[in-house]
């Protein structure tokens, strides 16, 4: 792997900081959602007892399901840059297009095909997008030839 990025864990221990970090995230973001959710549907003098019986029951369910999608994307990236023996965008694509699959195993073989496609549909965009912000911000950090001096003709 020549392009190896080396700062972060080796694979095997980035599979459980990536399933920590994705659930971490799931249930922060399941806080926030389910606690807007259960205020909302609460009557007006119980909005904060309905959105802390909401925010306890649900979730938790979201940050599993995250951390879920998170632990087996990472397993596969680490699965597949072993199996390439490269590290470029087309693993994230591939990561993203077996872990769709596989979480939507149980609907069948059709609904899994979709899934992948999807889930490989938005890695990709992903992965562009970090490519072309990338390239916008190091626009001004390329190295720049000097001026040519008045007195010299091009050749």
């Amino acid at each position: 792997m020549a392009h190896a990025d080396h700062t972060r864990d080796p694979c095997p221990w980035v599979i459980l900081s990536d399933f920590g970090s994705a659930f971490a995230m799931g249930a922060v973001g399941g806080t926030i959602w389910h606690g807007i959710k259960g205020a909302r549907n609460s009557p007006r003098g119980d909005r904060l007892v309905g959105a802390l019986s909401v925010i306890k029951a649900r979730a938790p369910v979201t940050g599993g399901n995250f951390g879920v999608w998170g632990g087996m994307f990472s397993t596969f990236d680490c699965a597949v840059k072993g199996w390439r023996q490269k590290e470029d965008m087309w693993n994230a694509i591939i990561s993203g297009f077996l872990t769709g699959g596989c979480l939507a195993a149980r609907s069948g073989p059709r609904g899994a095909l979709t899934s992948a496609v999807a889930c490989g549909i938005l890695l990709s965009v992903f992965e562009g997008v970090g490519v072309l912000v990338s390239r916008v911000f190091n626009e001004g950090t390329r190295p720049q030839l000097p001026p040519m001096p008045e007195n010299m003709q091009p050749q």
